[in-house]
């Protein structure tokens, strides 16, 4: 049996981390992943260009039952150690939108990265391993199919249920249950919404669609694009909104938030004759207008329709309420949300109480960061806090 002060059992942006970090210690790391090569989540996000971290990273961009849970580890490893580390290995980035940092080329370089700086510290990588049994006594043993591994210190970082065909599985929750940590309820998190009836047949009529909106659940709102799909609706601001909504509850979107209600008021101004579905489609794409104004107007020149009309029919434009039927699953989502509870964690060091040198992070904690790399940042931050510690 091989034995290492560490092992981490993960090898995805969090347990990378922490490996490099126990690593620069002098600490003997073993990082076992089940995947025949690490990083595989990494090297699909962001369109394959890896959205590593975000420019306005802080603790309430993310969700959590403890939402000051987060703030240490964000503390002691920030979104600007990981743009220098980057920049240490002349991985040319830049900024999408909103404080999104992307790789210029491939997502590779990040791994690629991760992988040169855990050899220069000795870290032992073993891919293809399947972890089978976690025991402890004075020490972890780590049972796999290609061999058992001892080490005083364990880290758990094999993420949540998120994307399963890229080997998602409860692993680490299912460890932590069984050495007495709780886990609070999971869902699917950064998921596009479902829709039925009527609502899903106007969907279907636009799918491809895109525009910006402002989309509100009954805890959020966000500003953001917005995608019409054959199964419901999708794009940023849907997943931004689907971590905080829940079932039965109502979405409210802003389908013109750059203009008031008196928006046909003023067109019927200024060009009396035109139809509304014209009008509106100076603010918003042809078909959508085309499909909203016939939905709240007759087809009759904007001269000929009441003021009131016209306001009324911009009010619920503004306020489009809708009661999503479900999500489309962990198959399409980002993150999962709840997870290991952080009452049995310590915010400092990612340790679990009362079990001595286990250690617990990055997705499947109890932190979920909105879109645009704040999940990735977790990941650095919650690996590189353990590996502190470890």
């Amino acid at each position: 049996m091989e034995s290492f002060d560490v092992i981490v059992i993960g090898a995805g942006a969090a347990g990378l981390m922490g490996a490099i970090a126990a690593g620069r210690r002098g600490r003997r790391v073993l990082a076992l992943e089940r995947a025949e090569k690490p990083g595989k989540k990494i090297l699909i996000s962001g369109g394959g260009r890896c959205n590593f971290t975000n420019l306005h990273t802080a603790p309430d961009r993310f969700l959590s039952n403890n939402p000051h849970f987060c703030k240490s580890a964000l503390a002691r490893f920030t979104q600007r150690d990981v743009v220098a580390l980057v920049e240490r290995h002349g991985i040319a980035y830049h900024e999408k939108t909103l404080g999104q940092l992307f790789c210029d080329g491939s997502a590779r370089a990040i791994v690629a990265m991760l992988l040169e700086e855990g050899a220069a510290v000795g870290v032992s990588l073993r891919a293809g391993l399947d972890v089978t049994d976690v025991t402890r006594s004075d020490h972890f043993r780590i049972e796999t199919s290609g061999g058992s591994f001892m080490a005083p210190s364990l880290v758990l970082a094999t993420g949540g249920l998120s994307i399963p065909r890229m080997g998602a599985t409860d692993f680490t929750h299912h460890v932590a249950r069984r050495f007495g940590l709780a886990v609070t309820a999971t869902r699917p998190a950064l998921v596009p919404l479902t829709f039925v009836g009527e609502d899903l047949n106007l969907m279907r009529s636009l799918s491809g669609v895109s525009l910006d909106v402002v989309a509100c659940s009954e805890r959020a709102r966000f500003r953001e694009a917005m995608l019409f799909t054959h199964r419901g609706l999708s794009g940023p601001a849907i997943l931004q909104v689907s971590s905080t909504w829940r079932e039965g509850e109502p979405v409210t979107i802003d389908l013109l938030p750059d203009h008031d209600t008196r928006f046909l008021v003023e067109r019927k101004k200024a060009r009396p004759r035109v139809l509304p579905a014209t009008a509106l489609a100076e603010a918003m794409p042809e078909r959508l207008a085309q499909i909203m104004a016939e939905r709240h107007l007759p087809v009759r020149p904007l001269a000929d329709l009441p003021d009131r009309d016209l306001i009324r029919c911009m009010e619920a434009l503004k306020a489009w309420r809708l009661v999503p039927s479900g999500t489309e699953g962990y198959a399409k989502a980002e993150v999962t949300l709840g997870g290991v509870s952080t009452a049995d964690l310590s915010s400092r060091t990612m340790a679990a109480r009362g079990v001595p040198g286990l250690f617990i992070v990055g997705e499947a904690v109890d932190v979920t960061g909105w879109l645009g790399g704040y999940n990735f940042q977790w990941a650095w931050s919650s690996g590189w806090t353990a590996g502190q510690e470890a």
